[in-house]
């Protein structure tokens, strides 16, 4: 839940503020250091602390000043709990990087400097943009899976009527989320399809 929160705020319009890119990526691998630990360990102090100040931090308002929101990812995560009963961080860890790969043409370019700046994933000029774009999402899911995660909506309960009945509840209320309110039942259809 706490990765997912920075990610919400993060991944979005990319060049509105450098300096909350930078507190947002500090977070992300804080978090990507310390939450194995965490877990692993929970009487590690250092380890608990730096993960509990990274969750305050990723959703006290901070690293939302001054840039646009995303927030899909949560709603389509809520209808996840609904249906399978999943806790809501978890569902947010199936659907993230579907919504990464969905909306990978309006979000690449922070996807790219995401996974640079977070994980050391450089594309040069002239590399595949997609191809590393997958690389990206594949070490996120990675990230997810080492803390004992199952990431796959069909691991998890979920199959093609589950998407279905999101797709109807998204449709049946005539939504739209994300940034660009992009994100609309046939757009999460789309994203519960691709981590199915």
């Amino acid at each position: 839940d706490t990765f997912i929160h920075v990610m919400e705020q993060y991944l979005t319009t990319p060049h509105q503020s450098p300096l909350m890119d930078r507190w947002a990526e500090g977070i992300l691998q804080t978090i990507v250091e310390t939450a194995p630990v965490a877990l692993n360990d929970q009487t590690n102090y250092n380890a608990m602390s730096s993960f509990m100040l990274s969750a305050t931090m990723a959703l006290n308002g901070f690293v939302s000043m001054g840039v646009t929101q995303d927030w899909a990812t949560h709603m389509i995560g809520h209808e996840l709990t609904a249906l399978l009963g999943l806790t809501h961080g978890h569902t947010l860890t199936i659907v993230l990087p579907g919504t990464m790969w969905v909306l990978r043409d309006e979000k690449g370019d922070k996807i790219l400097q995401y996974g640079k700046r977070v994980f050391g994933i450089k594309c040069e000029d002239g590399e595949n943009k997609e191809a590393t774009i997958k690389l990206i999402i594949n070490k996120t899911e990675e990230f997810f899976k080492s803390l004992g995660l199952k990431i796959k909506l069909s691991e998890n309960g979920g199959d093609v009527a589950t998407i279905e009945e999101i797709a109807r509840r998204f449709n049946e209320r005539g939504v739209k989320f994300g940034e660009n309110r992009s994100v609309n039942s046939e757009t999460a259809k789309k994203i519960l399809e691709w981590v199915l």
